[in-house]
């Protein structure tokens, strides 16, 4: 039978599962009306909230093995935080951070995302090579299990095009990009990009897939539908993922050796600035509602960095736990491949 998860109202699940996790919720104690800015610290298992106002830390959440990646869903009611260790998914306020329950049974969810037209939920599994594709039923809030996709290896970053039928997911061990067909659950094709393929992001119009390779110090532009590397843009040591600038134009690229992130035109594919002075692993990055500030998680110096945009410095540092990873605002529109993609 496949597995169904049932959403209730108001981004809730049933009773079992919120039974999970009352020890959890009841020991957290957060401001009725706090909006917080929600970081996942992968090798502490928990997320840390910070007022988005203050900038202090003001709680600290338990969660599963290794939470890597979160996103809300559709509705924005619910965040979902995936845990790939514990297998199993929580689902926190995304306003608080406050724990609302947890889904087990969900094997090694590394990296999910609902596709544009929200049909489909993905999740790949970096440590079980495989991609597990989900229907969404939108009017009962569900999640009906597809398919388990063998995708070998460690498939870990996706993005989806605009008409919902592909999805694109990198392999980081053998430097391929492979692209599923969603209505079939089947794979196109592969494609050799690199070394140790990472973050996704597709330009405007589907035109053109950038591709971060961490193995490398340049961001791979592929033409998809003719299966191509058509230009590498060169970035700095370890280009990981990709946040836009939300100006239809630019996007950003942390590189995670070079400790620096890269500002890319989408336009003329070319490298256009540098931020520099960071600390050790730049990765997800997420930008303050008016633009002003980007918010870095630093997975190898335990720390979040803000850097003001009009400057391109970074002006604050707040401590966290160990190896942060995913981050999330309230205040920013929901995304369909999760942050960071």
């Amino acid at each position: 039978m496949p597995k169904i998860i049932s959403f209730r109202a108001r981004g809730l699940i049933g009773t079992a599962a919120l039974a999970l996790l009352a020890a959890s919720a009841a020991a957290v104690s957060l401001p009725a009306n706090a909006n917080n800015v929600i970081v996942l610290n992968s090798a502490e298992a928990t997320l840390s909230l910070i007022d988005e106002a203050t900038h202090q830390v003001v709680g600290t959440v338990p969660t599963g093995k290794e939470p890597h990646h979160l996103m809300a869903t559709p509705d924005n009611k619910t965040l979902i935080v995936a845990n790939s260790v514990s297998n199993d998914l929580i689902f926190v306020d995304p306003k608080t951070g406050k724990p609302q329950g947890r889904v087990p049974g969900i094997e090694d969810p590394y990296q999910l995302g609902f596709s544009p037209d929200r049909k489909w939920f993905v999740t790949t599994g970096l440590r079980l090579d495989r991609l597990d594709i989900y229907s969404y039923d939108a009017p009962t809030n569900g999640l009906k299990l597809v398919r388990r996709l063998p995708l070998a290896t460690m498939p870990s970053h996706m993005a989806f095009s605009n008409d919902s039928r592909t999805v694109f997911v990198t392999l980081q061990v053998s430097g391929e990009l492979a692209a599923i067909d969603l209505p079939t659950q089947t794979v196109l094709w592969k494609m050799p990009v690199g070394k140790t393929p990472a973050g996704l992001w597709m330009t405007p119009g589907d035109k053109y897939l950038l591709v971060g390779m961490t193995g490398e110090d340049d961001v791979a532009v592929v033409d998809w539908r003719t299966r191509s590397v058509v230009k590498r843009i060169r970035t700095g040591n370890g280009a990981h993922n990709f946040r836009s600038l939300d100006d239809g134009r630019h996007v950003l690229v942390s590189n995670r050796v070079a400790n620096t992130i890269s500002i890319l035109d989408e336009q003329t594919l070319t490298n256009v600035g540098e931020i520099t002075g960071l600390l050790p692993g730049p990765d997800d990055m997420e930008l303050t509602a008016d633009k002003r500030y980007l918010w870095v998680t630093f997975r190898f110096a335990k720390h979040v960095g803000i850097i003001d945009m009009t400057t391109k410095k970074l002006v604050q540092t707040i401590a966290v736990g160990r190896s942060p990873h995913g981050i999330y605002f309230y205040d920013r529109a929901p995304v369909t491949a999760a942050n960071g993609a």
